[in-house]
C-alpha cells in the first residue's frame, strides 16, 4: 500500500501558487505606479524603472514573473511530499528521490504527528525517520495509520514511548557521547538557520552515536538509545 498527498491537494498547490505568484506581481506593479508619487520613498530608483515601464510589457512582465515565483515555490513543495509504502515485509519512504526502508523484523513501533513520522527499531532507534523541519511534507496521520495497521506493523497511536527519556540539550552537558555535544551545537546553529538539509544530516550523524534527538519549543531533547521506554 502507498500512502502520498491527496492528489485534489497537489493540483491545487500546482495550479494555485503561480495563479496566486501572478497576481501579486501585477499588485507589486500597480503599489510601484502609486508608491512612485511618493518622493519620500526608500529605493525611488527601481520604483520608478518599474513604474515607467512602457505597457503592455510592464503588465505581461510582471504577470510572468509572479508565475514563474509561484512556480519555483511549487516545486520546493514538490521536492518535500514523502511517500510511504507500506508492504508486508518492509516500509519505504522516498523523498525528492531519496529513499530510506527498514524490514519488518527489525520494526518494534511506527508513530507519527504532524511533525514527523519514526519508525523505531527494538533498541528505540529510528529506522527511518521524516521530519517536518528538515523538509518533510507527511501524508495525513490517518491514512498512514491505516495503511500500517493494514499490514499489521506496530502502530503507537499515543505517538513517541520514548518521550519521558529525553532530556533537553544545553552546551557541554554531560552523558552525552564523545563528539555528541559538538553535533548538538552545530545543529543547533543550523536550526537557528533554518537549514534544513544540515539539521537533517546532523540528526543522522547523531544517530550514528546512538542520540536520538528531536526539537520541541525551538530547542533540542535528545536521548540514547537503549533507553527503556515508558510503560
Amino acid at each position: 500500500m502507498t500512502v502520498r498527498q491527496r492528489t485534489t491537494d497537489r493540483v491545487l498547490v500546482a495550479a494555485g501558487f503561480p495563479v496566486l505568484g501572478a497576481g501579486a506581481g501585477y499588485l507589486l506593479k500597480l503599489l510601484a505606479g502609486w508608491a512612485s508619487t511618493w518622493p519620500w520613498i526608500p529605493w525611488q530608483g527601481p520604483v520608478d524603472l518599474i513604474a515607467g515601464a512602457p505597457e503592455p510589457a510592464a503588465t505581461v512582465g510582471s504577470l510572468l514573473l509572479g508565475a514563474v515565483v509561484g512556480g519555483v515555490i511549487v516545486f520546493l513543495a514538490e521536492q518535500g511530499y514523502v511517500t510511504v509504502t507500506v508492504e508486508r515485509d518492509r516500509i519505504t519512504t522516498d523523498r525528492a528521490g531519496s529513499s530510506r526502508s527498514a524490514p519488518r523484523t527489525a520494526v518494534s513501533g511506527v508513530f507519527a504527528d504532524r511533525k514527523r513520522l519514526v519508525v523505531l527499531g527494538a533498541q528505540g532507534e529510528e529506522l527511518i525517520a521524516e521530519y517536518k523541519n528538515e523538509g518533510a511534507d507527511l501524508p495525513s496521520v490517518e491514512r498512514l495509520a491505516e495503511a500500517f495497521r493494514a499490514h499489521g506493523y506496530p502502530w503507537l497511536p499515543d505517538g513517541d514511548p520514548y518521550r519521558d527519556a529525553y532530556r533537553r540539550w544545553v552546551e557541554d552537558m554531560p552523558g552525552l557521547p564523545p563528539a555528541g555535544n559538538a553535533l548538538l551545537k552545530a545543529r543547533a546553529a543550523a536550526l537557528k538557520e533554518s537549514e534544513e538539509k544540515e539539521i537533517g544530516e546532523l540528526r543522522r550523524e547523531l544517530a550514528k552515536l546512538g542520540v536520538v534527538v528531536h526539537d520541541a519549543d525551538g530547542r533540542q531533547w535528545w536521548r540514547e538509545t537503549g533507553t527503556p521506554a515508558r510503560p
